[in-house]
């Protein structure tokens, strides 16, 4: 009986460089494995903020990008989305406060269609009217802000907190509001090939 050969699929693997978007200087997010350019299309990766910006205190923040173009041993990406990591979010949880959520789809100056999904934490309880008031608020707000912007800028405005100091001075005015974050953005896409 003949032995069969055993082939290490690892050695038939070579390594590409994954780049971040041009929003966020092209940077070099992680390398990954793979046998052929085909493999890597459509790969979702998924990498800190602090590692792009070198910012320690953007830890908590996860950004994912999706790998749509390979040149050679580079492979190129897409924003997808991003989110707040929950534990981050529950240290902003206190007692006699209340936390209101809200999901808004957008449509940016660019056409981009994304969902926003909001946390407001109040700085004292509210009524049921009062958070039904800073849901809409919040909704409209979010809607009109997006459509100022393009995907590219809503995008950084999102990630980098601007768009919740924006709501922020917008909505203070209906209660006392101690922080708002959006705690996750996904990209509405069609995945191509």
């Amino acid at each position: 009986m003949a032995k069969e050969k055993i082939v290490d699929v690892w050695k038939s693997k070579t390594w590409y460089t994954v780049l971040a978007p041009q929003i966020f200087d092209s940077k070099e997010i992680t390398q990954v494995p793979a046998t052929e350019d085909s493999k890597l299309l459509n790969r979702v990766v998924e990498v800190s903020l602090s590692d792009l910006t070198g910012d320690v205190s953007h830890s908590y923040v996860s950004l994912r990008f999706r790998i749509n173009d390979v040149k050679g041993k580079t492979a190129y990406t897409k924003f997808i989305g991003h989110e707040i990591s929950p534990s981050y979010l529950k240290t902003l949880v206190r007692r006699r406060r209340d936390v209101v959520g809200e999901v808004v789809d957008v449509e940016t100056k660019d056409g981009v269609k994304m969902r926003l999904k909001l946390q407001i934490f109040t700085a004292k309880r509210v009524s049921s009217s009062v958070r039904t008031n800073l849901r809409k608020n919040s909704k409209q707000e979010t809607i009109s802000k997006a459509k100022e912007l393009d995907s590219q800028q809503l995008i950084q405005e999102v990630v980098f907190g601007k768009f919740s100091a924006h709501l922020f001075n917008r909505l203070k005015k209906i209660c006392p509001i101690k922080r708002i974050e959006v705690r996750k953005t996904e990209i509405a896409e069609s995945i191509a090939s």
